[in-house]
């Protein structure tokens, strides 16, 4: 039977952009906050590494509180939007705040500026606006397609923003009057239109009514379990713990690899500028792949053969990067990192889809809905994954033998980081592979469904 619609194509786009407005804050502090810290503050590299290392571990608590205070809302907008709405001017603020560090307090007073504004941004605005940007792909429609549609949109316009961001930011500071002066300029010119671009998401949906049906064919609970009924119902879920790991290897593997990308180009391929190539290279295909996963996903009737298979693929092409990679073999190389972002573009699409259809999981198994905190498990593998893999690059590169600003580096050195850059995401693409395997939520679902007699009309 054919599954009711929600959803114009317009509510798809709209909701989609919502992405764009958040990476333009996210791209902006993860890509160059610490450049602007040493390079035009002065602050040392090692106290704000360990500053923001510090700040991950708070804001990863606070995911799963606002989950479930947005669980708990209720307004005319629903209860996803108003958070998604106001929050992002917080974004907004604390992003201009981060890139206006003053010059004259001290230098004890900066670093604890810059911790409260880096706090602030993290661990309470951007996490409760992502969480409820999340939340909205089950709040506004109960339709599979629909979901898958939702995720791979949205993740186009994340990667495209991306794209954008690390392509043009050093530019426009230029152009913008440089030093201090130019990296707030950009931070405002990117505040607004991130604020801008939200408020468009926010209004092209609407979240669905409480009286709609949910999967299942459960009634609505009106009292929402609290933060730690909540954390209960996620932990006894082994679908969320599956999914929360996903997301914090993927994360890792960014993580690690942006924070030693430009290491490896440098002293390994002789290029530091070949950064940006093989990120292209990578994110192109993914973007060519998210346009096909709605399609894919219908073919191979849901999602989980659909992971699967690219997962495995994504493996077998690692391993023929690894391979252009000791050869030292720049068009190998990037064969394989094109074939590679292709193959795992599916699973950035329908990540949400894959989180919704988790929650189904336990509105069916428990009756409880608790949207809010299910997604949680995006931002907290976001920040985490991203926390530890910026870490352990720094750590594995000291331990490596690392020589800042050497012209060459020791062989132990050239060692590690072929092991950071080419070995540790075969590694973490192929524990996702094994996680993807087991993830079968949605057969999970259809047997509750037919042991229930429950339609799905």
């Amino acid at each position: 039977m054919t599954e009711k619609r929600y959803l114009k194509w317009y509510n798809k786009v709209g909701y989609g952009s919502g992405d764009m407005a958040a990476n333009m804050i996210y791209g902006m502090l993860t890509s160059f906050v610490m450049i602007y810290l040493t390079d035009t503050v002065g602050m040392s590299a090692g106290v704000c590494g360990t500053l923001i290392m510090f700040s991950k571990f708070l804001d990863g608590i606070t995911d799963v509180f606002f989950g479930t205070l947005i669980d708990k809302t209720h307004s005319k907008m629903g209860k996803a939007r108003p958070w998604m709405l106001y929050s992002s001017i917080g974004n907004a603020l604390m992003l201009m705040a981060v890139f206006a560090i003053p010059s004259g307090i001290g230098e004890k007073a900066q670093y604890a500026y810059f911790f409260i504004a880096y706090t602030l941004l993290n661990a309470v605005f951007y996490t409760a606006n992502n969480i409820a940007y999340a939340s909205l792909t089950s709040l506004v429609t109960k339709n599979g397609d629909e979901r898958v549609q939702m995720g791979s949109i949205r993740f186009m316009f994340s990667m495209i923003t991306n794209i954008g961001v690390l392509s043009l930011t050093v530019r426009l500071v230029q152009m913008l009057g440089g030093g201090a002066a130019g990296w707030r300029n950009v931070a405002v010119i990117y505040g607004i239109i991130s604020v801008v671009v939200n408020t468009i998401s926010v209004f092209s949906v609407k979240e669905l009514p409480v009286e709609e049906p949910s999967d299942g064919g459960q009634e609505e609970k009106r009292e929402k379990p609290g933060l730690l009924a909540s954390l209960r119902l996620l932990t006894a879920n082994k679908y969320f713990i599956m999914i929360a790991l996903i997301y914090i290897l993927m994360y890792l593997q960014i993580g690690g690899i942006t924070g030693a990308g430009v290491y490896y180009m440098t002293y390994v391929m002789g290029n530091p500028a070949l950064l940006g190539t093989f990120s292209f290279a990578n994110m192109g295909p993914m973007i060519l792949g998210l346009v096909l996963t709605p399609a894919l996903v219908k073919k191979f009737h849901g999602i989980y053969k659909v992971n699967l298979i690219g997962a495995i693929l994504a493996v077998i092409f690692r391993l023929g990067y690894i391979a252009g990679g000791y050869a030292g073999s720049l068009p190998f190389m990037l064969a394989f990192s094109m074939l590679a972002g292709f193959a795992t573009g599916p699973l950035t699409g329908t990540m949400n889809a894959l989180i919704s259809a988790i929650s189904d999981y336990t509105v069916r198994t428990t009756g409880n809905h608790i949207e809010g905190a299910m997604f949680s498990c995006s931002s907290l593998g976001i920040k985490i994954g991203s926390g530890f893999g910026s870490a352990l690059a720094g750590i594995l590169l000291e331990a490596g033998g690392y020589v800042a600003n050497a012209k060459t580096q020791p062989p132990s050195c050239i060692s590690m980081l072929h092991f950071i850059y080419l070995w540790l995401p075969l590694i973490i693409i192929s524990m996702n592979a094994v996680l993807l395997y087991l993830l079968k939520v949605e057969k999970a679902n259809a047997e509750w469904d037919r042991a229930h007699a429950v339609s799905q009309e």
